[in-house]
C-alpha cells in the first residue's frame, strides 16, 4: 500500500504542476496501459488535447490491478481533483462508492452507467460503428468467412460482435463470422500473444478479414492478420497505421473526444451529470478512413459504408443492441 501511494504521489506530480485555480482535472486509465494504442490511449489523447488548447495542466494515473481503484479515486478526490475521468467499464463498483463520500465532486466514468447525482455517464453505441465495420469486411471478403477476436468475454464486448454480425449479414447473409474471446478477466485486455492465435486460428478456418474489441490484445491481432497476407480491423483509436495497407478500417469510439468535451465541461463549470450516449448521429462512432487504408477501399465499399450510415443515423436501419436482451439476432 505505501509503495502504491507514493508511486501515486510521484506520477501526480510530474503530471499535474500549475493547475488552474477553478480547474483541477484529472483521468485514470483502465488495466493496459495508457499507451495501449486503443482505448486508453484514446483516452489519453483526447486530455492532452485539452491541456494544448486550455494549457491547464491534468493529473493522471495507470492502475496495475482492481484493488486500486477506490484508492486513486479517493486520493484524487481528497486532493480536491475536479473532474475525475475513469476510463472503462469496470469502474463501476469504484465510482459508486467513492462518489457517494465525496458529493462535492464531480466524477465521469466512461462506458458504464453509474446513477449519483454527481456523476456522468458517457456511454457509445458501439453497434452502430461495428456495423460499419461488418460492411467493409463482409465486401473485403473473398472466403466468405470473416473472424471477430474480443477482449473479456462480457456483453459490452458482445455488442461490438453483434453489430459487426449484422453489418456483414446485411452485405452477405450466408457468409459466416468466426468469434473467440481470449479471457473473462481483466489479463484479456493486454495478451497480444493470445490475440495473434486465436487470429491464426480463424485464418486457419478460413478468415481473411478479423475484426478485434480486445484493446492491447488487439496489436497481437493486426499483427498476425497482417503477417498472414490478411486484413485486420482495428478499435477504438485508429489503428490503421500500426499495419499500414493491411488494416482494412478501425472502427473508431471517440473516447478522447468524450475525455476532453468532460475535461471542458469542467473548466467551464458546465457539469451534467445523467447519462449520454453517443452514435453515429452524435458522431461518437464512426470506421476510420486515411491514407494507410485509402487503397484497401473500393469506391462501391465507401459507397455503401456512406448507404449504411445515412440509414442508421436516419433511423431506417436499428442496429441491435445486444446489451437491451443479450441476445443477437442476425
Amino acid at each position: 500500500m505505501k509503495k502504491f501511494v507514493l508511486s501515486l504521489l510521484a506520477t501526480a506530480a510530474m503530471a499535474a504542476p500549475v493547475l488552474a485555480a477553478d480547474a483541477k482535472p484529472a483521468i485514470i486509465y483502465d488495466l493496459g496501459g495508457k499507451f495501449d494504442k486503443s482505448f486508453n490511449e484514446a483516452a489519453f489523447h483526447g486530455a492532452e488535447k485539452f491541456t494544448k488548447e486550455t494549457g491547464i495542466k491534468f493529473r493522471e494515473f495507470e492502475i496495475s490491478n482492481d484493488a486500486q481503484r477506490e484508492q486513486a479515486l479517493r486520493k484524487f478526490a481528497k486532493d480536491g481533483d475536479n473532474p475525475i475521468v475513469t476510463a472503462g467499464f469496470s469502474w463501476t463498483e469504484a465510482i459508486t462508492k467513492v462518489a457517494a463520500e465525496f458529493p462535492k465532486t464531480h466524477f465521469v466514468v466512461i462506458d458504464t452507467v453509474v446513477k449519483a447525482p454527481n456523476v456522468e455517464s458517457i456511454v457509445f453505441k458501439e453497434q452502430e460503428g461495428s456495423y460499419l465495420a461488418g460492411v467493409m469486411a463482409a465486401m473485403a471478403a473473398k472466403s466468405g468467412t470473416v473472424g471477430f477476436v474480443g477482449g473479456m468475454d462480457i456483453p459490452l464486448i458482445h455488442r461490438f460482435a453483434c453489430g459487426y454480425v449484422g453489418g456483414v449479414k446485411s452485405v452477405k447473409p450466408d457468409d459466416k463470422v468466426l468469434q473467440a474471446y481470449t479471457g473473462s478477466d481483466p489479463s484479456a485486455w493486454n495478451d497480444p500473444v493470445k490475440g495473434g492465435e486465436i487470429t491464426k486460428s480463424q485464418i486457419s478456418q478460413g478468415a481473411d478479414v478479423v475484426y478485434h474489441a480486445a484493446g492491447g490484445t488487439g496489436v497481437g491481432v493486426l499483427q498476425a492478420a497482417a503477417d498472414a497476407g490478411k486484413l485486420g480491423i482495428g478499435v477504438d483509436s485508429n489503428q490503421n497505421g500500426l499495419q499500414p495497407g493491411k488494416v482494412l478500417t478501425s472502427m473508431m469510439k471517440r473516447v478522447d473526444v468524450a475525455v476532453y468535451n468532460a475535461f471542458m465541461d469542467g473548466k467551464k463549470g458546465e457539469f451534467k451529470p445523467g447519462v449520454e450516449v453517443l452514435g453515429l448521429k452524435e458522431k461518437g462512432v464512426d470506421v476510420a478512413m486515411d491514407d494507410n487504408n485509402k487503397k484497401l477501399v473500393t469506391p462501391e465499399m465507401q459507397k455503401a459504408v456512406d448507404k449504411a450510415r445515412e440509414d442508421i443515423v436516419s433511423g431506417k436501419v436499428q442496429v441491435h443492441d445486444y446489451m437491451s436482451d443479450e441476445k443477437c439476432p442476425y
